[in-house]
């Protein structure tokens, strides 16, 4: 199975047995996202910027506009670590000092760059609508020259990526043994809700897909 080999800033040091390195388990959490965190240095200054972002193959995709400082401070290829995370439940153990979070992870590092060609940008735009709502750029008015001259679009392919995952109840503790607490998991889901149509909609609501076995739910 293809992985990405990890280095010493992607390695995970703590608890390594929840992580994971190979492409299958890392595509499977970015799949399911929507929303990342862009880490990178400006003139010094660390910023972190929540973004948007899709995924083809190892090349990561995430836009803003021409002017965002942030996709031009990235776009000239310098070190990018972008996070996607999930809360998937809660974890409640008979001490405090037990208690965790089930979630889903990733890290992924590469340098990026902007994509400049209208119409490489054009089928990049595309590919971020169909992943959301498949189907629906055939019915849309196309984009024009001069819209796609305002969005900027920045590329990264992956050159490490590391996945790191909990999952299931509270571990048993000997110290907790007979403590007269509730413990378990509470699980965390979040759905989409009911479509609300702006105006006069033509045709029926498109669906939202981020993976195809759970089109109509964020699979968190």
């Amino acid at each position: 199975m293809p992985e990405f080999t990890p280095t010493e800033r992607s390695r995970v040091r703590r608890r390594p047995q929840r992580a994971a390195y190979d492409e299958a388990t890392v595509y499977k959490v970015l799949d399911a996202g929507i929303l990342a965190h862009v880490g990178y240095v400006l003139d010094g200054q660390p910023f972190v910027t929540p973004t948007a972002y899709w995924r083809k193959g190892r090349r990561l995709y995430w836009h803003g506009a021409a002017a965002s400082r942030m996709l031009r401070a990235v776009g000239e290829g310098q070190p990018v670590c972008l996070t996607v995370s999930f809360l998937d439940g809660f974890v409640l153990a008979r001490s405090g000092f037990r208690h965790s979070l089930n979630y889903r992870s990733v890290l992924a590092f590469g340098r990026a760059r902007l994509v400049e060609d209208l119409e490489a940008k054009r089928l990049a735009m595309d590919d971020f609508i169909e992943r959301l709502y498949p189907g629906r750029t055939t019915s849309l008015r196309p984009a024009t020259e001069a819209e796609l001259k305002q969005i900027a679009l920045a590329e990264m392919t992956i050159e490490e990526a590391s996945a790191k995952q909990r999952a299931g109840g509270p571990i048993d503790y000997a110290p907790d043994e007979g403590w007269p607490a509730w413990w378990g998991e509470i699980p965390l889901d979040q759905r989409l809700g009911a479509p609300k149509p702006a105006g006069l909609a033509a045709g029926a609501a498109p669906r939202v897909a981020l993976e195809a076995e759970a089109p109509c739910a964020f699979p968190f």
